[in-house]
């Protein structure tokens, strides 16, 4: 043995040596740059722990996240050195360090997206290789630093959405490369410097929402390249429109919404391209200019000020025009019939036309208006004398909130493509199921104002700005925001390829990221400057930002001794590796057992512990007979224990989805959680490698099985309607009554067990977050911000763009649990989400047309109450969504309303327990039904259940 050893020792020794000569003691990144990264890692917060491979080896070499090197070493001193610094959206907090300006390469700064707080710091202004400086979406505080202003190769600067104070700094007029200023959404406030005229590259000048004052520089008709004025929402107070402005030979947009502006509009017929006016909610006063607008334009908002006069003849030839609103002014006489009597426009095209609150007397010529045209006339004089209902009546001024893509797909098995791959709507290859990107996208400065007669244009343009395959990129949907902004959600799917299958390969995520990191997509006139709010990796890609880079040491920087080194280290490693099996073999058993049982015992009391054994007997060696399920995370078995108890054994497979964070979360929730309607845990292994939890059985499986073709007895109302109530009560505990109280995050049907009785029990808290605790003053936070996990098809919208997780975020994936139990439809299928078809058909009046024919008979008035309370639970907006509380209440409200005999056919076959009644006189208490659900009431779980509902008690 000691010889053994003595052997093993030698060889040890000898690699160590090897590496010492082949790799040698210096640092292969520039050593300056890598103690700048450790310090800029102390100033920030990690809660997620993206960064923490930041202490770990050679940032260029050892691929730390985030960072991007040159592929070579500079000549001058034979270092790599760092080229980007990309930390989108991961949820970091802190400061911004003064040691970035140590990054003396760095071309790209990017911190979009996260939570850091304090000022700008003004060494960035040292780096002068700067080429992207990205910080949008931050707290970000304090003035601007003048040394910004010498950044000779800057060519954005994003700072939109922080709380930067104070004025534009007069050195900014040093940017001789800088096209795109962003700085909208903050409090910057003062003159804009007109030394900004002579920057001569500039073409977007967003500044909206701020707090700026002065004038509006006259200066600024100089600027060679300029596209785009965007000032909305600031204070240039009694000032004017200067007449200059009127020569500005490129501008696409001019946006002064808001400004405090006086005066005359002045003459803009001589700018040719003009595509986008708006001069709304000023006190500009005299008449509407009488010259004709470029025949690009599709927006003019002239509304609340103080214009006179008539319609100009030349607003009825601009044959692109969308919005025309002049609303709120003291215009006066006739209404030309010509402005939609010369336009023909296709089924997704629109004109809209707002004359509100003005003075006109009368509609010169047939006021009949053809397809897609919208008039509205009311608070004019003529409406009071002629009977125009359909014109001058209440408008409705809103494209669809969500507009998702509506190409069908063949028929394919929803079984043959799991989550998180999906059917490719618009491949030519029948039923090819991959693995989409996921991005969030926003044009923020959009020039129009309805989408859909461009949304085959964006398609053709975001594709080749890709360079994808037309099929490749599919917009999921989109919605307007406020600015106005238009948010996209879309999903890029992989060329169809025998050799690669179903997912993009590794090269190429990286390539397509750095499109839109790297704002490599060319820019377009009509869809302007836009924004990336987040790439998400789906489970089969996340491996490949964190551990693939663009860096790395180049072909000619020891070539010789990796090849080497390749050759030395399997040999080595080889006879190593023989003899530590030879000598540890026989203990490694024995350690392994005590060192995993030892780990969790730390961690987790009053859980009881399996043993592999007891496992292994449970289900007669893992036997396919016991193999009741089958999951992301591994397979689940039907167990008999030793004391005869039937229980259901979730046995991870190894490189499954759940890791051992979220093994330890679920046995840590589920130790200290109990409810009827909550999933018990019986207890846990975790030795040999092996990772299972033990929980009740649960005979009906889950709620998916039960809504599928292969259910053997499908579901009726009545059933639906019980599994839902105590469904919710169960979220409800998490959220009310839970010390401390938790979100779940990862709502599903497939998440809803039921078991003999058809008793709904939520389960897999793997993914559950704790929810937000009260501060030092008291005040508890409105959400958690957390990277975005959950299925798609259940992910609230708002999380997935923010990050920012919430009770509403249980209450949405819910919603689309209670969609599914009327529709039978699975969230996404065929190309077709669950929400948006249901929507469509819910706001067409065709509502019982998409519910579940399996169910048979229902009251039609309980059903449409339910799809209300489950479309609600699906709102964009988190505030429009009822609480958990408010849910339960309103189902409890429609079961009260079901007619007596549902109710008694469902209390035959469900089997009767001391915690559940059901109702002895559903009509005695249909009063209860008036009652709005919804009101905002101090409510818990425990003060929900009446006795004469279907009661489950929270503990």
């Amino acid at each position: 043995m000691f010889q053994n050893w003595t052997y093993l020792a030698v060889l040890l020794v000898g690699f160590c040596c090897w590496t010492s000569v082949v790799v040698g003691d210096d640092s292969i990144t520039d050593p300056d740059e890598v103690k700048a990264l450790q310090d800029i890692k102390k100033s920030l917060f990690d809660i997620n722990n993206n960064l923490s491979n930041w202490n770990r080896g050679d940032p260029c070499t050892s691929n730390w996240t985030g960072v991007l090197c040159f592929n070579t070493t500079k000549e001058e001193d034979g270092y790599l050195h760092v080229r980007e610094l990309q930390l989108l959206n991961m949820n970091l907090s802190g400061q911004l360090s003064p040691e970035l300006g140590r990054l003396s390469y760095l071309e790209i700064l990017d911190f979009m997206w996260n939570n850091i707080t304090g000022p700008i710091p003004k060494e960035i202004g040292n780096i002068k290789s700067l080429f992207l400086l990205l910080l949008n979406g931050n707290q970000l505080t304090g003035s601007l630093p003048e040394e910004l202003g010498y950044l000779p190769n800057l060519d954005r600067i994003q700072i939109d959405q922080n709380n930067i104070s104070g004025p534009i700094p007069n050195s900014f007029a040093n940017l001789n490369k800088t096209k795109h200023f962003h700085m909208n959404n903050n409090s910057i406030s003062g003159q804009i410097p007109p030394e900004l005229s002579r920057l001569p590259m500039l073409v977007h000048f967003l500044l909206d929402n701020n707090n700026l004052s002065g004038y509006l520089p006259p200066e600024f008709s100089n600027l060679p390249k300029l596209l785009i004025i965007q000032l909305d929402n600031n204070n240039f107070e009694g000032t004017t429109i200067p007449n200059s402005y009127s020569s500005m030979s490129k501008l696409l947009k001019l946006s002064l919404r808001n400004c405090g502006l006086q005066g005359q509009i002045p003459d803009l017929s001589r700018i040719p391209e003009l595509g986008y006016l708006d001069l709304s909610s000023n006190q500009l006063n005299g008449s509407l200019p009488q010259g004709k607008l470029s025949s690009n334009i599709t927006t003019i908002n002239l509304s609340n000020n103080n214009l006179t006069g008539t319609i100009p003849a030349n607003f009825t030839s601009l044959p692109k025009l969308q919005r025309l609103t002049i609303a709120n002014n003291s215009l006066d006489g006739s209404v030309p019939s010509t402005l939609w009597q010369n336009r023909t426009l296709n089924a997704n095209e629109t004109l809209i036309l707002d004359f509100e609150n003005n003075n006109f007397i009368n509609i010169s010529g047939s006021p009949n208006l053809p397809p897609n045209v919208t008039l509205w006339l009311q608070g004019n004089p003529l409406c009071s004398n002629t009977n125009l209902p359909n014109l001058c009546g209440s408008k409705n001024d809103e494209e669809s909130n969500m507009q998702g893509s509506t190409y069908s797909s063949p028929e394919c098995k929803p079984q043959s493509c799991p989550s998180p791959y999906e059917y490719s709507r618009s491949s030519p290859v029948p039923c090819f199921c991959a693995a989409p990107l996921l991005v969030g996208y926003r044009l923020k400065s959009p020039g129009f104002s309805y989408f859909r007669q461009y949304r085959t244009t964006f398609e053709k343009y975001i594709t080749e700005g890709l360079v994808l395959n037309p099929y490749q990129v599919d917009l999921d949907s989109f919605t307007w925001q406020k600015g106005p902004r238009l948010r996209m959600y879309l999903k890029l799917f992989p060329v169809y390829d025998n050799k690669t299958a179903n997912v993009f390969n590794d090269s190429e995520v990286l390539r397509i990221r750095s499109m839109f990191t790297g704002w490599n997509i060319p820019d377009s006139d009509i869809f302007g400057p836009y924004e990336l709010l987040n790439f998400t990796l789906l489970e089969p890609y996340q491996h490949v930002i964190r551990t693939t880079r663009k860096s790395g040491i180049g072909t000619g920087v020891l070539v010789g001794a990796i090849l080497g080194g390749i050759a030395v280290a399997v040999t080595l490693s080889a006879i190593i590796a023989l003899f530590i099996v030879r000598l540890h073999m026989k203990n490694y058993r024995a350690i392994s057992k005590r060192r995993h049982s030892s780990k969790i015992s730390m961690k987790i009391d009053g859980v009881k512990s399996f043993t592999y054994e007891e496992m292994a007997s449970a289900t007669d060696n893992f036997s396919s007979s016991a193999q009741v399920g089958q999951g992301g995370y591994g397979k689940v078995y039907k167990g008999i224990l030793a004391d005869g108890m039937v229980v259901a054994i979730k046995r991870a497979q190894e490189g499954s989805l759940q890791g051992e964070k979220e093994f330890l979360t679920e046995i840590q929730f589920l130790s200290r959680m109990h409810h009827r309607n909550l999933v018990s845990l019986v207890g846990y292994c975790d030795e040999e490698g092996e990772q299972m939890l033990v929980y009740e059985f649960m005979s009906n499986g889950t709620l998916r099985d039960q809504l599928s073709a292969k259910s053997k007895e499908p579901l009726s109302f009545a059933m639906r309607m019980l599994i839902s109530l105590g469904s919710s009560k169960g979220i409800l505990y998490l959220h009310t009554e839970a010390d401390p109280p938790i979100f779940h995050r990862d709502i599903k049907a497939s998440n809803i067990l039921l078991d003999s009785k058809f008793t709904a029990k939520v389960a897999d808290f793997g993914l559950s977050r704790l929810a937000p605790v009260p501060d030092l003053e008291g005040i508890v936070p409105a959400h958690v911000s957390t990277v975005v996990k959950g299925t798609p098809g259940y992910l609230d919208p708002e999380y997935f763009l923010t990050h920012k997780l919430t009770d509403k975020s249980d209450v949405y994936s819910l919603g689309v649990v209670f969609l599914e139990l009327l529709t039978g439809m699975q969230p996404i299928s065929h190309g077709k989400n669950i929400v948006r078809e249901v929507n469509v058909a819910y706001q067409s009046g065709m509502i019982f047309s998409v519910i579940d024919e399996k169910m048979g008979s229902y009251p039609s008035e309980c059903v449409e109450k339910f799809v209300t309370l489950a479309l609600k639970c699906c709102k964009d907006d988190t505030d429009a969504r009822p609480s958990m509380a408010e849910v339960v209440r309103e189902l409890e409200n429609i079961w009260l309303m079901m007619p007596e005999s549902d109710t008694k056919t469902t209390t035959e076959k469900v089997t009767k327990d001391p915690a559940t009644k059901l109702p002895d006189s559903p009509s005695a208490s249909s009063s209860s039904t008036t009652k709005n659900p919804f009101v905002s009431s101090d409510v818990s779980g425990s003060n929900l259940v009446s006795g004469v509902i279907p009661t489950i008690t929270p503990r």
